[in-house]
């Protein structure tokens, strides 16, 4: 343990050095950088893969699609508009400020402390990583040793394309006091909301800045007006996405008692459809470890009533599991589930329903299937959660323009494309005046005559 923390602060203090010679203020070579994280990437796809089966069990398509897609579109993005993003904007001034020019200044924290999740770890490593190399900063990244080929394969990457004195990329098995217990300008967090609390704790040793990716449960609403053929093949996509290893995946439906039977019937068929003998499928992903296995089998265990949730043990995996029968006060519900089970619960009224997510802690993502506009706005108005979708699921995470995080319990802050510079950025204030006019009204002494004449103009 000291070995290590003295080991990661001589990288800090390395880091320090190179950040302080202002080598990474420069446009062109924040360029550079994110264009040999990009050839890395490409250079190592194949191994990527490879390692993201070996630790998930995720297809290579699903691999490509949620995971290593995404980092080349933050890339891309970021090369695209770091010009524009970097320029100084000018604001608007006032007449305190009359007749200066005013302007905010983005420039970077300094050095970036990034600790990645397991369940998409080349994704929700190497894009915040994007931001960070694109706000010019320097960035220390540590990877979680539960998804370990893969976060050994990022480590080389990371370690090989980067000097140390620049990105580092630390062993995923260190021990995270000693990581953590370092004086950063930063730290960008995804993981769960009990870990998430002690970071903030250890941060606020140091009053450092942080966004939190977190979870929660989050809900997916289905009117007695939606399309349900449609809900439940949206649905079952974004569920099983990584067999249910998905923060924004839908913990939970809460669907209008006039229509749950048959959406049960609809989804059910999708499941047959799309998901067969899934729990021996080889393109079926797995649960990333034996605890978390374990785990969900106990709350299968604790429902009266499961359709599918077909268990490998060999494999670690879990067929998609439908629970029609379930409430608020079974064990299911009083954790995220993370994992292929679905709990169905009805509701009779909207108004009651709202009322009774209002009461719970604010989830990450919310859903909502229904053909009426004025639905979808009363639930986007009246609850609050990070992002989310009206008649589809998941997808919003894919859009660039859009800041991804959450609120309250599922986080602090948001980032993807601008918004993940803008996350690694300070944003610096400046005044520029000129000796040319000078106003003597704020000059001291301040006598009767000023004090009605600034009230009367400021």
């Amino acid at each position: 343990m000291e070995q290590a923390n003295k080991y990661i602060k001589n990288i800090i203090n390395t880091q320090r050095t190179f950040f302080n010679s202002n080598k990474t203020k420069d446009i062109t070579f924040r360029k550079k950088m994110l264009c040999k994280l990009k050839k890395a990437i490409k250079h190592n796809e194949k191994k990527i893969l490879r390692a993201l089966y070996h630790d998930l069990g995720k297809s290579k398509a699903e691999s490509y699609m949620s995971e290593i897609a995404m980092v080349y579109h933050e890339i891309d993005t970021a090369l695209s508009h770091i010009d524009k993003w970097s320029r100084p904007m000018h604001a608007a001034g006032t007449l305190s400020t009359f007749p200066a020019k005013n302007y905010i200044y983005s420039e970077p924290y300094g050095i970036v402390l990034i600790l990645a999740p397991w369940n998409y770890p080349v994704n929700l490593s190497l894009c915040p990583l994007v931001g960070a190399i694109a706000a010019g900063n320097c960035a220390i990244l540590k990877c979680s040793k539960s998804s370990l080929m893969t976060s050994d394969l990022i480590q080389d990457i990371i370690n090989s394309t980067f000097n140390n004195s620049y990105i580092y990329c630390t062993d995923a098995d260190i021990d995270y006091d000693a990581v953590l217990n370092q004086k950063y300008d930063y730290i960008f967090f995804t993981g769960s909301p009990a870990v998430g609390k002690q970071i903030m704790k250890q941060a606020s040793e140091n009053l450092t800045p942080i966004s939190l990716e977190l979870g929660g449960k989050s809900p997916c609403i289905i009117d007695e007006t939606a399309d349900l053929k449609l809900a439940a093949k949206r649905i079952a996509w974004g569920k099983f996405l990584n067999a249910g290893q998905t923060c924004i995946s839908i913990d939970y439906v809460l669907i209008h008692e006039k229509v749950k039977n048959t959406f049960i019937k609809e989804l059910f068929r999708e499941i047959k459809h799309r998901y067969k003998n899934a729990a021996f499928n080889s393109s079926y992903p797995k649960i990333i470890n034996r605890h978390h296995y374990n785990r969900l089998k106990k709350l299968l265990a604790s429902e009266t009533k499961v359709i599918g949730g077909i268990c490998n043990d060999t494999e670690r995996k879990i067929s998609p599991a439908i629970l029609p029968d379930t409430d608020f006060d079974k064990p299911v519900m009083q954790e995220e589930i993370f994992g292929p089970l679905l709990p169905i619960i009805s509701y009779r009224s909207l108004d009651k329903a709202i009322q009774t997510l209002k009461i719970k802690e604010k989830p990450l993502a919310c859903y909502v299937f229904t053909k009426k506009k004025a639905t979808a706005n009363k639930i986007i108005h009246e609850i609050s959660y990070g992002g989310g979708c009206i008649n589809d699921v998941v997808i919003h995470i894919s859009n660039h323009n859009l800041p991804f995080g959450g609120v309250g319990n599922s986080g602090i802050g948001g980032y993807h494309g601008k918004y993940s510079f803008e996350t690694f950025s300070h944003r610096k204030s400046i005044v520029k005046s000129s000796g040319k006019f000078d106003i003597p009204l704020r000059y001291a002494p301040y006598g009767t005559l000023k004090y009605h004449l600034l009230k009367r103009f400021l």
